[in-house]
Parts: C-alpha cells; structure tokens; sequence
C-alpha cells in the first residue's frame, strides 16, 4: 500500500480546516464540535481542535448516515489570542450529507465576517 493510501485510511469522512483570511494563515487551536440532526434534535457527535495547519482530519473514524450535520466553530477562544475581538463568538455551518464522497467544509475567517464552500 502506498503512502497516500494509507494517509486517507486516516482520514475522518468529514474534515474541516480553517483559513484567517486578515492574516493569510491557518487559524489553529480552534475548538470545532461536529453535530448530527436526529429525530429534531441536535446530538454531538464529536469535538476537536485544529492543528497548526489550521485542520481537523482525523477526529472521525465511523461510518457517516446520509444526515444533516453541524460544526460549531468557538470563534471567541481564538480571537482572544488575537489583535481585533471577533464580532461572531461562533460559526455554525449545517450541511446536508447526500453521497459517500468525503466531505470537507472550510471555513474563511476574519474579525467581522465568515464563508464556507463544499471543498475536496
């Protein structure tokens, strides 16, 4: 088996990775928790933290349901180590599962504003 192979074996089904867009860099040491909407109700499913690189990719090792899910993004944590006070205390994105792909959600931050996109 190759390297690469052997390197998305690891790989959560779900990942996330967070960019500060007002500083260029990977934002790090983010608290994320990953949610799944059952019968109308929101249940943690898992929490990570982001590494140096700004990412979370290994904190999933299960089989994912076509579902709806959530992360929740602890914004306030990071902008305390930072210059500019985060008008968002938090980011929520909630997204729908429909295939068996990996799904990867990033997350571009910055003080007064956020963005998302279906990444690869």
């Amino acid at each position: 088996m190759n390297k690469s192979m052997k390197k998305s074996m690891k790989k959560s089904p779900i990942t996330t990775h967070i960019l500060d867009t007002s500083t260029g860099k990977p934002a790090a040491n983010v608290a994320v928790k990953l949610f799944k909407l059952t019968n109308n109700e929101w249940v943690q499913l898992t929490q990570g933290t982001t590494d140096s690189d700004g990412r979370i990719t290994d904190w999933l090792n299960t089989e994912i349901e076509f579902a709806t899910y959530k992360l929740v993004f602890d914004l306030d944590s990071y902008y305390q180590n930072q210059p500019t006070p985060a008008f968002y205390p938090e980011a929520q994105i909630t997204f729908r599962l429909q295939d068996k792909k990996h799904h990867h959600i990033p997350l571009l931050l910055s003080p007064f504003g956020y963005s998302t996109y279906r990444g690869s």
